[in-house]
């Protein structure tokens, strides 16, 4: 295994996935370092990326008139950054930030898609894992929906 491979399979996402698997999601895999209150992403962005959080942390945030950015999740060590590349139009929906010096895996999406088109178990594999992440960040907006209409009252 290579350096991309091992840091691919010690993530908790990719855990457990075989060495064929993990060397073709390490070929689209760089480092990248983001500055605190540097943005990861943009809302309205391409979505052809997704980052594996190393160290730090990172903000998911919506703008809310006559609020201003509003945090919707924090990513953290462990944890993943980015859904938004496995659905067309592959669109970012959300603002993403860097709250302190954060360490990722970027991984490029648009070469994660040809392979996972050519390799559809892989692809089954990679959806039912990334489905668990989606639930969670909806389950988190939810959550902060029912904080902003609650204080209302």
């Amino acid at each position: 295994m290579d350096k991309f491979d091992t840091i691919i399979a010690e993530h908790p996402l990719f855990e457990g996935l075989d060495e064929k698997h993990l060397h073709l999601l390490a070929g689209c895999a760089s480092n990248v370092v983001f500055k605190p209150g540097e943005f990861v992403a943009h809302e309205g962005d391409p979505a052809d990326t997704f980052y594996l959080v190393r160290h730090g942390k990172v903000t998911v945030e919506t703008f809310a008139p006559g609020r201003g950015p509003v945090t919707i999740d924090t990513v953290i060590e462990g944890e993943v950054m980015g859904w938004s590349w496995m659905a067309e139009p592959y669109t970012v929906h959300f603002d993403a930030r860097a709250l302190e010096l954060t360490r990722c895996i970027k991984i490029d999406a648009v070469c994660l898609r040809k392979k996972l088109e050519e390799d559809h178990d892989l692809g089954f594999v990679i959806m039912k894992r990334f489905i668990q992440l989606v639930l969670r960040r909806l389950h988190n907006t939810r959550l902060q929906l029912l904080d902003w209409y609650g204080n209302d009252k």
